[in-house]
């Protein structure tokens, strides 16, 4: 952690996001500090002006988030933390406005198919925006009164804005899950139920990864997540990022990592660290 009287976390967005809302949930204790893109977020970690990272890695309805399993082996960084937050779309507008006073709605191209259902029903037309807590922001300093945005009810409580309607979407278990960055590993036991993430890469022989993955099925080690991407525009030269459950002391899981180094060229474990809470 860098000297600070109050500790610091980055997150990609405007105050309000989603990563905003996954902040105030993980870390109220820490002041919040908006970036514009997932690498400035890092580079904030890095240079000391932040403590640690909030970022997306995947959405229950939308998968991956693009190029967050690139950046996360290069960042330097280590993960010691998850969070899900369950993606609530509120509509919003200036304060005495009234639903049916409201005509067209903008937000994040992600969040509008959302809540179509919702939005159809009331004779409300959309366009997207760049993001919507932004898009919050840029309602709160006009004078419109017909529009309304879709967004985190926290960008309500930022800009001022009243809430006419809550959990307007059209699946309920939508949800994102977040890493929680440091510069420094913690491989200390946190909570019951540790989880290590790491990437490799396999040699060059026939059934590497099938060989390299028998070790955690015959050692009863769960995998939670096993995802392959290219690296450095080779066909041939492909990662693997993987999360398990336990720790890297627990001989089961010792056991499974010492067979899969036997089959690789690489083996990095990104980080150690406790089960959100709200994991299945």
């Amino acid at each position: 952690m860098s000297a600070k009287t109050t500790p610091r976390i980055a997150f990609q967005g405007a105050l309000g996001a989603y990563s905003h809302e996954a902040c105030l949930q993980a870390r109220p204790e820490m002041i919040p500090v908006p970036c514009l893109t997932f690498e400035e977020v890092i580079r904030a970690v890095k240079e000391g002006h932040a403590d640690l990272a909030m970022l997306p890695v995947e959405n229950t309805t939308y998968g991956r988030v693009a190029d967050i399993h690139r950046l996360l082996p290069e960042s330097g960084l280590h993960i010691v933390g998850e969070a899900f937050v369950r993606v609530r779309i509120a509509l919003m507008a200036k304060p005495g406005v009234k639903l049916e006073d409201i005509k067209h709605v903008r937000a994040h191209l992600v969040l509008l198919p959302q809540a179509r259902t919702f939005l159809n029903a009331h004779g409300i037309t959309s366009e997207p925006a760049a993001d919507s807590a932004g898009a919050a922001a840029d309602l709160a300093a006009s004078d419109c009164m017909t529009e309304g945005v879709l967004a985190s009810e926290v960008a309500a409580d930022i800009h001022g804005l009243e809430v006419l309607a809550q959990d307007i979407e059209d699946l309920d278990h939508n949800t994102t899950r977040f890493l929680l960055m440091s510069p420094e590993i913690d491989e200390s036991r946190r909570g019951d139920k540790m989880l290590t993430t790491f990437i490799f890469e396999v040699r060059n022989i026939p059934a590497a990864l099938y060989k390299g993955m028998g070790g955690f099925a015959t050692n009863g080690v769960n995998m939670t997540k096993l995802e392959s991407y290219m690296v450095g525009g080779s066909f041939t030269a492909t990662q693997f990022y993987a999360d398990i459950e336990g720790h890297p002391e627990d001989p089961p899981v010792q056991r499974a990592l010492e067979e899969l180094d036997y089959f690789t060229n690489m083996l990095e474990i990104l980080g150690v660290y406790p089960a959100d809470a709200d994991r299945g």
